[in-house]
């Protein structure tokens, strides 16, 4: 069975994604790099080892959209938090292997996500650090069930990020993989 590779995905409107860049460059900016950004990172990811799937948000308005390329499956994040949705993804998809990551990170090519993969050869868990405290992607192995208190409690968009995540997963064995740069800020984007 192929792993799923699941892509975190928002309808690049003004003000309603990288709205931190935004107040640094403009929300219309902001938008259009989150859009050409996405479409880049879909491109590059695409591969026949993995199921490439969107998860799209807003629902409806994602389900339906033609920013995104249409022959890709797609997945309604649904509500809550960014826990809420990403345990919804983890779960969601299976048996085997999941990964989860966000659009916003440059980086990414297909070597980290097969070397993701493998590390969930070896662990029940796998996270890619991200400089800020956070991370850009989490995979699940799929062996067992995600633990139910996985991103409980954790504060999201801090320096906690992956430490308060990782405290969620409990006795999980957990693989790292390399540190990437997300974008939030113009700082972020001269990094990258």
């Amino acid at each position: 069975m192929r792993p799923t590779l699941v892509v975190m995905v928002k309808e690049p409107r003004p003000g309603r994604v990288k709205t931190r860049l935004g107040r640094e460059i403009g929300m219309v900016g902001a938008a259009w790099w989150f859009r050409h950004q996405g479409a880049r990172l879909i491109r590059r990811l695409r591969d026949p080892r993995w199921e490439l799937v969107l998860a799209v948000s807003p629902d409806t308005e994602g389900l339906a959209s033609r920013v995104w390329p249409a022959d890709l499956p797609r997945w309604p994040q649904g509500r809550g938090d960014l826990g809420d949705r990403m345990g919804r993804a983890l779960r969601g998809f299976g048996p085997g292997p999941v990964a989860v990551i966000g659009a916003d990170i440059p980086g990414i090519d297909r070597a980290r996500i097969t070397e993701a993969f493998a590390a969930l050869g070896r662990a029940d868990a796998v996270l890619g650090p991200a400089p800020d405290g956070g991370y850009w992607l989490i995979g699940w192995a799929g062996r067992r069930a995600l633990p139910a208190a996985t991103f409980e409690s954790v504060r999201w968009s801090t320096e906690h990020t992956r430490a308060d995540t990782i405290r969620s997963l409990g006795d999980c064995r957990i693989a790292h993989v390399a540190e990437l740069q997300d974008v939030d800020t113009v700082e972020d984007l001269r990094r990258v």
